[in-house]
């Protein structure tokens, strides 16, 4: 777990890292055969803006648009760590972003 993240809390459950949410008018919303185990924690995925290195099964439209409809990346449980090791990545990039700037 990244530095920055570290908090008081019990490490022996891991229950934070998932979660469903069945009730949803969209869920699920990408097709998965084990609904039982797609995970809504991320629902608006934060790697997207990470474009072609977000890790995820996804395609740009012709019109340059990302489609991750065949994306489940961010949705299966065993990824928790993977999306935020990514996630720091992005804030990584808008730091050296904003640091460039002044």
């Amino acid at each position: 777990m990244p530095e920055w993240m570290r908090f008081k809390m019990d490490l022996e459950s891991e229950n934070f890292k998932f979660f469903t949410h069945s009730a949803c008018e969209y869920f699920p919303c990408h097709q998965v055969k084990d609904c039982d185990n797609f995970n809504c924690l991320f629902c608006y995925c934060p790697l997207y803006a990470l474009g072609k290195d977000c890790g995820g099964n996804f395609i740009y439209t012709a019109k340059g648009i990302k489609n991750c409809i065949r994306c489940t990346y961010p949705h299966q449980k065993e990824n928790y760590d993977g999306v935020l090791e990514k996630v720091m990545i992005l804030i990584n990039r808008v730091k050296e972003d904003s640091n460039s700037k002044t």
